[in-house]
């Protein structure tokens, strides 16, 4: 017969705990970089060495160095400066084109799995469409209509993901809808708005909290593809994805142009995703 020490197994649950309290390098990472980033965007002069506008025709397309740790474009302007300015206009379009997605994927999602059988094959039938149009085209089409800028960046990627924010959130209210708590309350004679607003909003929307947190990244990475193809913000904004426009015509002969915005870029989204995985890891261990 096998004793067990009670002093043991305490110790064991003590260390579970405190592991479970401890953040993963990965997550300590992506915090950082994210304070950073919002630094950038409140205080940009405290971590610009240059004015991001100046322009120093002596020193063009200088490589990086001490005094330019990230190179100077064509017109000498320095580029590590242009990034941290353009910190702001970049995270407003990746959340600016998140908040308008999920306004209309809980209106297209709540319409498609609560309304009547017409409303719901419209909704569904638009969501399809949607969801298989594409985001250079519909880019094209709103920069056609509005011309370049920061808002037709958020309107076009925010209705281009859109429809897959509304499938889910589509699923969610079908699985809810169904569910004993929702029959109970029917039976005890609540109206339809609240029990759509106590019950089945915030059960069926809480996977959205790491959907958004996902879909920043996302944005900003569509948002740089956009502005890198000439839809975007027009210069001389440090938007990120208007600096990898404006340097891809010198990336054989000043590959910095390219590479660090290029970088800022692919960490930023990292960050954010490591973020959403995180926050998600945490809500299913609460509902476990």
């Amino acid at each position: 017969m096998t004793i067990v020490d009670t002093s043991t197994l305490r110790a064991a649950e003590h260390i579970r705990r405190f592991r479970s309290w401890l953040f993963p390098p990965t997550l300590i990472a992506a915090l950082v970089f994210v304070a950073l980033l919002l630094s950038a965007v409140v205080v940009p002069n405290w971590l610009a060495p240059y004015d991001p506008f100046t322009i120093d025709l002596d020193n063009t397309l200088a490589p990086p160095s001490w005094a330019h740790p990230f190179g100077t474009d064509l017109s000498g302007r320095d580029l590590l400066s242009r990034v941290i300015a353009g910190t702001r206009q970049s995270l407003t379009i990746g959340l600016g084109a998140v908040a308008l997605a999920l306004v209309l994927a809980v209106l297209l999602g709540i319409g498609a799995g609560l309304s009547g059988r017409i409303s719901s094959a419209l909704a569904n039938r638009w969501i399809e469409v949607m969801f298989a149009f594409p985001m250079v085209l519909l880019g094209l089409l709103l920069t056609s209509v509005f011309g370049p800028g920061q808002y037709t960046l958020i309107v076009a990627i925010g209705i281009g993901i859109a429809p897959g924010y509304a499938r889910i959130v589509r699923g969610q209210v079908l699985a809810v809808r169904n569910s004993a708590y929702i029959e109970a309350a029917t039976a005890l004679g609540h109206s339809r708005g609240r029990i759509l607003l106590q019950h089945i909003a915030p059960n069926a929307l809480r996977p959205m909290i790491v959907t958004a947190t996902l879909g920043i990244g996302q944005a900003i990475i569509w948002a740089s593809g956009l502005a890198f193809l000439g839809l975007g913000v027009a210069p001389p904004a440090p938007e990120w994805g208007a600096l990898l426009d404006a340097g891809r015509t010198y990336i054989t002969v000043a590959w910095w142009l390219v590479i660090f915005p290029g970088l800022v870029i692919v960490l930023a989204a990292l960050a954010f995703t490591t973020l959403g995985r995180h926050v998600g890891a945490r809500l299913e261990g609460q509902q476990s």
